[in-house]
């Protein structure tokens, strides 16, 4: 969240969920890239995919280092994505669970 913001806590709560309500009823993987290419800069969204390409690699245990290699995401990222994986909302996890079942 930006600092400078005039909203509340609660405003700014109401907006999050207005967010994710709208991508939650999103239907097939075209309507969320299209969202997507609206809500984010090119640049957002390649550190999106980034970081979820990462956690396909942590889920097999490769070393950051390689991941790097075949991805070219920091290793600073990596570590990021895998301390979330680790310690983190549970996102990912719900994510990876979703899709694999």
């Amino acid at each position: 969240m930006k600092p400078n913001r005039n909203e509340s806590d609660h405003q700014q709560q109401c907006a999050e969920d207005a967010l994710f309500k709208a991508m939650a009823v999103l239907q097939s993987t075209k309507e969320v890239r299209i969202f997507f290419k609206d809500l984010c800069t090119p640049a957002e969204l390649q550190a999106l995919v980034d970081r979820w390409q990462v956690v396909e690699y942590l889920q097999k245990q490769l070393p950051y280092r390689k991941i790097h290699d075949l991805t070219g995401v920091s290793v600073t990222t990596i570590g990021r994505v895998a301390r979330c994986l680790a310690d983190g909302a549970g996102g990912y996890r719900t994510a990876i669970d979703i899709i694999s079942h």
